[in-house]
């Protein structure tokens, strides 16, 4: 990436906060960032952080804490949800707000339906609601349920001030079958129809630091469009690839800033010698 260059915020900042020990141990690796990133990013948004912390309620409580202080519109966990003792990022959550934690009448039916239907398939051996079940339907207060079409732990979603934060299972296929269904009501509220648009240009040119400048000036005239040169090594027969990519209210408004962000670097490129393909 040429220097000096820097993602700018564009529409509905997000960020992600993934819990999870096996995670920070290298046991799993964690996907579920990568896949929001790019949810977010097509809806016109910008994630401008991820963390990973342990499950650990402090640990989670100052992540948010963090995380809300820079007002982002909305902030996604993944992970801690389930029936364990480790399972803790609604109770962090609620430390961080200052929000107690309650069952949930809609959430502990939601629980309570999803292990009949397992024990009525003889994947669990009964339907009761025991401790460990219920600690599942147990939200902060103001929280609203989310369903999980896939597994046992619903997800939640709790205002808090101007932001919103949205807590799901960390399981990747629980979370997709979420954000892809029930969630879609959710983000259409906070990013409406917001669309991003990529556009890429090839250059003839073998050493990146002769386009940086170019690309220096273009990013500063043109602060909503992230660009970004990628470089495969040296030499004169060396192409270098140079994207662009923007969120705008529609895909009008996305491609029109694109545009003029891809005439000035033609120009700034050409003025500098660079044969741009």
């Amino acid at each position: 990436m040429a220097p000096d260059l820097a993602i700018i915020p564009t529409m509905a900042s997000t960020e992600v906060i993934i819990v999870g020990n096996e995670v920070l141990l290298g046991l799993v690796q964690d996907t579920n960032s990568n896949y929001l990133c790019r949810v977010v990013r097509t809806l016109g948004g910008s994630v401008n952080h991820i963390a990973v912390v342990a499950d650990e309620i402090d640990a989670i409580a100052d992540e948010i804490k963090s995380s809300l202080r820079r007002r982002p519109q909305l902030v996604f966990t993944c992970g801690g949800l389930g029936p364990t003792e480790d399972d803790l990022t609604l109770t962090g959550i609620g430390k961080a707000c200052g929000l107690d934690l309650s069952v949930d009448a809609i959430a502990r039916e939601f629980v309570a339906r999803r292990y009949a239907e397992l024990a009525s398939a003889g994947h669990v051996s009964t339907a009761e609601m025991n401790e460990s079940r219920l600690k599942m339907a147990k939200l902060p207060s103001g929280a609203t349920m989310i369903e999980n079409p896939v597994g046992t732990a619903p997800a939640t979603h709790v205002r808090v001030n101007d932001s919103r934060i949205v807590s799901l299972p960390g399981v990747p296929a629980e979370l997709r079958g979420i954000v892809e269904g029930p969630l879609r009501p959710v983000l259409a509220e906070i990013f409406g129809s917001g669309r991003y648009v990529e556009r890429e240009i090839f250059v003839e040119s073998g050493d990146e630091s002769m386009l940086a400048p170019a690309l220096r000036r273009a990013s500063r005239l043109h602060p909503r469009v992230y660009i970004e040169s990628h470089a495969k090594g040296f030499g004169l027969e060396v192409k270098f690839r140079i994207t662009f990519s923007a969120s705008g209210a529609n895909d009008r408004e996305a491609e029109g800033l694109i545009e003029l962000a891809c005439d000035d670097v033609r120009r700034l490129l050409q003025e500098n010698g660079i044969g741009v393909l």
